[in-house]
This record gives C-alpha cells, structure tokens and sequence, in this order.
C-alpha cells in the first residue's frame, strides 16, 4: 500500500526513528500506527540483543542542577560518530531535563519514567538503538540533594561530576571542587567516610607490598654478596635468556635459584611484625591523602594548599557532603 509523507512524519515525530525505517515499519504494518511502532521497537530490541556483547565506551554525560538538587547522568553509544549526531544529543538531553523534574530514586525509576511522547526513556532509548543500529545503554544516574549543590561537566562531554555542600559558597569554589572530583577522582570525601572494604583493601595491599618489598632486598643483598647481579635473576625467564647470552654461568643460575628460594623463605618467616605495620600504616596514609577529596592538592591553587584549606579559606564553616562522578573513560 502506499504510504503518505504525512504518516510517516507522525510516525517519526512519535518515535523519532528515521523517515526510511518508519516508511518500512508503516508499509509492513499496512498503515497501522500501533503495529508500525512495535516493529519499530523490535529493531531497536533486536539490535540491542545482537550487541550486547560490545563496549560503550562513547556517549555523554551531562549534569543539571535545580536548586539544592543536582543530577549526573551518562547516556552510552558504541562510537563519537552517533554520539555526535543530533538526536543522540536530544535525547541524552532529554534524559537529563527528565531526571531533574522528577528526581527518580534511582537509575531504574529514571529509566521507567514517561516521556512527552508517551514512551519511557527506556522505550525511548532503544528505539534510538534501531534508528542507529548501535548499542545504546543508560549507564549511570546520580542524584545528590543539599543545601548547595554544584556542577561540572569537562568540555569533551565524557567526564563529570556533582558534589554537594552544607552552606551555599562562592560560585569558583564550588565549579573548582567539581572540577577536582572530575579530574581527581577521589574515593571518598574524608577518611571517615572512605568505604570499610576500600580501606581494608588498601591495608592488605600495603602489608603485602611491605612484605614483599623486605623479602626482596634480602634476596638482592644476598644475590649482591654472591656476586650476581640481581637485575639478571629477577624472573625465571631473565635467567634463562641472561644464561642463555652468556651473562650468567649454569653455575650462577642455579646459585641464583637457590638463593631466591632459601633466602626468600627465611626472610619471609622472620620479618618484624611491628616494622612491617609501620611502614604498611605510612602507605595507606599516603593512600588517603591522595584519593580523599578534603586531603587532596587542590589543582586550582598556586599555594599547593589542601582542598580542605582552600575550602576553609572562603568560608570556615563550609565543607564538603558528598559528591558524585562518572567518566566513560573509567
């Protein structure tokens, strides 16, 4: 049957699919709206199904703020090419206006909510998948409330950030300790707030480093009063290929094996329980320093002052709640 302009443009204003693929959904629905977007969706289903499996490493993130409400969403693609066409960028943009009038609880109540056309974002979103035949995908949804708020989103359109204070304080400031959560990617506001497994783990991580760091000067200071040089025998393969270029005799490899095992055993069962803690106790507080927000070197400050210090420098009584962060990048 034939299919007028006129419909096929409703079509497209219903679903914002292409002209060509609502002219086929129309022709195969023989003209019938309902039936012509199911079809629709289908390919948009259909195309997510197939794709599944492939990365979303391109899209937009993109922040609103409403008072003392901020919001961070990121809506993800398959390639920059559909990221920058225009009605990836409308609809992305329309997530983010949806998701600041209704403030959702959480990323499925954002994806479940109505659009002006009557489709969920969710409906929404895949519909976008069989227009472009892509891989779409709502990959984050952050909400802060407090009594300020603030926004930063860096130029590429693929990192951003929201974070959220106890008092209003001065626009720089505010858009600076955004820019810093973005660019700094801290794990936490204050120690205190650092989650217990980040921390447990990062105490495991250092003991074992300090372990393993002991155990290796033993085994070099060892290897050094041998005669070996231990940057020859610091793996199995080293000493293979290094005996093999006449760098170490048979001899040497097989002295050099036997230290690394009996030396390496020894000072393992033998190290100061006390001195391992203290130096394992230095490495996480330097863990903390770097990767807490109020600890941080503050990056917008010649002074090399603390972001804690340039906040308390504006306003004493001003600090930092929470924030939020997301990157395609990460």
């Amino acid at each position: 049957m034939a299919i007028a302009l006129a419909d096929i443009k409703k079509l497209r204003d219903m679903t914002s699919a292409g002209m060509m693929d609502c002219k086929k959904a129309l022709t195969e629905a023989d003209g019938d709206f309902k039936r012509a977007v199911e079809i629709l969706r289908e390919k948009g289903k259909s195309t997510l199904a197939k794709r599944g499996d492939n990365e979303t490493t391109q899209g937009a993130v993109l922040s609103r703020v409403n008072g003392g409400k901020a919001i961070l969403v990121c809506l993800g693609c398959e390639t920059d090419f559909v990221a920058a066409t225009p009605d990836f960028k409308t609809l992305a943009a329309a997530i983010a206006d949806a998701a600041i009038a209704e403030f959702p609880a959480d990323l499925e109540a954002l994806k479940a909510l109505k659009t002006a056309n009557g489709y969920t974002l969710d409906e929404d979103i895949t519909n976008q998948a069989g227009k472009t035949g892509e891989k779409h995908v709502l990959a984050y949804y952050g909400a802060i409330e407090a009594p300020f708020v603030s926004e930063y989103v860096h130029f590429n359109g693929k990192l951003g950030a929201i974070v959220a204070f106890n008092k209003e304080v001065p626009a720089e400031i505010a858009r600076g300790i955004a820019m810093q959560v973005a660019s700094m990617n801290p794990v936490a506001v204050d120690e205190a707030s650092v989650p217990a497994e980040v921390l447990e783990s990062e105490k495991a991580i250092a003991i074992q480093k300090t372990k393993d760091e002991q155990v290796q000067k033993a085994i070099d200071a060892a290897l050094k009063k041998a005669g070996i040089n231990p940057a020859h025998v610091d793996s199995e393969d080293h000493i293979e290929s290094n005996t093999a270029k006449g760098w170490l005799t048979p001899e040497q490899a097989a002295q050099a094996r036997e230290i690394i095992a009996t030396v390496g055993a020894e000072k393992a069962a033998n190290l100061p329980a006390q001195m391992v803690e203290n130096i394992a106790r230095g490495r996480v507080a330097k863990f903390l320093k770097e990767n807490t927000l109020e600890e941080q070197e503050y990056q917008l400050s010649d002074s090399k002052e603390t972001v804690k210090a340039a906040l308390a420098a504006v306003d004493k009584e001003a600090k930092v709640l929470c924030f939020k962060r997301f990157s395609l990048a990460d």
